[in-house]
């Protein structure tokens, strides 16, 4: 899944460990999230947007078009 957590981590002059202590997970697991290795379950997904003030689907985005008639 593609997202801007890189992005948003880096404009706060964030480490990954630092993102990670907020929100409770490793250094690794921020790393997976923002190479798309790894998908956040969704209480995670929520205190990401939290933590930005941001939406879920302002942050992540799952490739789905829902304006597409297919």
């Amino acid at each position: 899944m593609k997202n801007k957590l890189k992005i948003l981590r880096a404009m706060r002059n964030w480490s990954q460990a630092e993102l990670g202590a907020q929100l409770d997970v490793s250094r690794q697991a921020v790393n997976a999230i923002e190479t798309g290795k790894y998908d956040p379950s969704l209480p995670l997904a929520f205190r990401i947007a939290r933590l930005f003030g941001m939406s879920i689907e302002e942050i992540f985005d799952d490739g789905f078009d829902g304006d597409k008639n297919d």
